[in-house]
């Protein structure tokens, strides 16, 4: 390994042929003439995660929006590069490109992340939009999946091919494009595997699939919570029954609440099992108020509350913005994200319902083990049901560990300040996110040496796997321009 002083001189080196403004001429270019198009036809697929689409293989959304994505990446100007999709039996598809080193003497890979599935439509979309109506309006392109994560790709090999259209030196660069990242990865482990070799000595991970605090610096991702999601079900009768027996047969309903009662604070919605919980490391801790220093109230206020800000809206669960980063980011949250058993309001009759049944998402601290919560949090649910009522958990497969990156290396800490400040001017800010990566920690174990770079274009109001979701493009641009630069400096 080469050792920080001397990376950073050969970062530098690297680095000193490389016209920036030229560098962002070429992003921007690309981005107008070519992304944003390839981009507003990605949105039009309905390339729902197979978690939301049993038939994806049959209904073909995935195979489309890969095809299409492969074909554009292959007319790219990237030096050597080779791509191919990749296809296990019964699993969805990955796309691994590989660009080899330019630089004379690299021997370590980069490997650039993200995925193409996309998470199902949801209500509440805008008159004007849609899910799959995709929309460019003020630099903002609507619709979903642009953001999340489609424009991956686009935007990494973008980033490669502008730096040699300079003929900027860079090591090999590997791409990892997968198609179940919105259920949870459960076809990457076997994808990693086939792949492995092929990898390389990885020595830095771009993923592009992650947040920003505000679009006018570089954000760098620091943390993930990790997530267990499944199904709780009370069944009390065979069959509805008249409501006049309300008082005998107790409500499904009721035996809900009360098993609730078992794993939150419903007055703080703190979680009660201390396993849920671990320690906050200082550094993030430090992060999280530097953050709010930044950010100050816009880390609640940028919610998109009901009745709004001035018109006596819903209230944060807090008003500090370093405990609301702390509450998204290293504690764990429960959240009931769907449910069965209830009928519509206008067929609701006056009759009791035999089942209730919640899609629960318990969002887990990145250093708590995602598959000890999920066996306690079944046994929890489970044990001593009320009245003897019928209590099952479903856990879905795609239980996953959250993610604390490593130290920054300086070189990489040098490189992000020094891109951020060019292409934004200011420095890069350092944030936790509370969604999930599952790669993240696969290559982490797998490459212990390894640096991250975790980022994204999903900033305030960009609604993720809501409504209105929409790719920030200005900061797209930037963020393209920041990863090409790094790549460039890294050893």
């Amino acid at each position: 390994m080469i050792s920080d002083e001397n990376a950073a001189i050969a970062a530098a080196e690297g680095t000193r042929r490389l016209d920036s403004a030229a560098l962002r001429e070429f992003v921007d270019r690309r981005w107008d003439d070519e992304i944003v198009h390839a981009l507003t036809d990605y949105i039009a697929i309905p390339a729902k995660s197979p978690m939301f689409d049993a038939d994806w293989a049959r209904h073909g959304y995935i195979d489309r929006v890969v095809t299409e994505a492969a074909k554009w990446a292959e007319v790219q100007r990237v030096q050597g590069l080779k791509l191919e999709v990749i296809r296990l039996a019964g699993r969805t598809p990955v796309i691994f490109f590989e660009a080899p080193a330019t630089r004379s003497g690299s021997t370590e890979t980069i490997v650039l992340y993200g995925h193409l599935d996309k998470q199902p439509e949801f209500d509440g979309w805008r008159n004007d939009l849609g899910p799959w109506t995709p929309k460019y309006l003020d630099g903002k392109l609507y619709g979903r999946g642009g953001a999340d994560d489609g424009y991956a790709i686009y935007s990494s090999l973008t980033a490669l091919a502008a730096l040699d259209a300079q003929g900027v030196e860079r090591p090999r660069c590997v791409g990892l494009i997968e198609t179940c990242e919105e259920s949870g990865s459960p076809d990457l482990l076997p994808y990693i595997d086939v792949l492995r070799e092929r990898l390389g000595d990885v020595s830095l991970v771009v993923c592009l699939d992650s947040g920003a605090g505000n679009y006018d610096q570089l954000w760098l991702t620091t943390s993930l919570r990790g997530v267990v999601a499944g199904s709780l079900e009370v069944e009390v009768l065979d069959e509805g029954i008249h409501s006049g027996n309300s008082g005998i047969v107790p409500s499904s309903f009721r035996i809900m609440r009360r098993i609730f009662e078992r794993l939150e604070d419903s007055a703080t919605g703190n979680l009660l099992p201390p396993n849920f919980h671990c320690p906050i490391p200082s550094k993030r801790l430090s992060e999280a108020e530097a953050t709010a220093k930044i950010l100050g109230e816009e880390v609640w206020k940028k919610m998109p509350w009901s009745c709004g800000l001035d018109g006596g809206s819903v209230l944060p669960t807090t008003t500090d913005p370093t405990e609301a980063l702390l509450n998204s980011t290293w504690r764990p949250a429960l959240s009931v994200t769907g449910a069965a058993g209830l009928p519509s309001l206008e067929n609701a009759g006056n009759v009791l319902r035999p089942r209730t049944a919640f899609k629960l998402s318990l969002r887990l601290p990145p250093l708590v083990d995602a598959l000890k919560a999920m066996e306690e949090l079944k046994t929890l649910l489970e044990f001593d049901p009320p009245y003897n009522a019928k209590v099952t958990f479903s856990a879905e497969a795609a239980a996953a560990t959250g993610w604390s990156a490593p130290d920054v290396a300086p070189w990489l800490a040098g490189a992000l300040d020094d891109a951020s400040r060019r292409h934004f001017g200011a420095d890069c800010a350092y944030m936790g996110q509370g969604g999930t990566i599952p790669l993240m920690n696969v290559l982490k174990e797998g490459f212990p040496k390894s640096q991250f770079m975790v980022c994204g274009v999903l900033g305030p109001k960009s609604n993720a796997h809501g409504p209105n979701e929409f790719l920030h493009v200005p900061y797209a641009k930037k963020l393209t321009a920041t990863v090409a630069e790094v790549i460039a400096a890294a050893p």
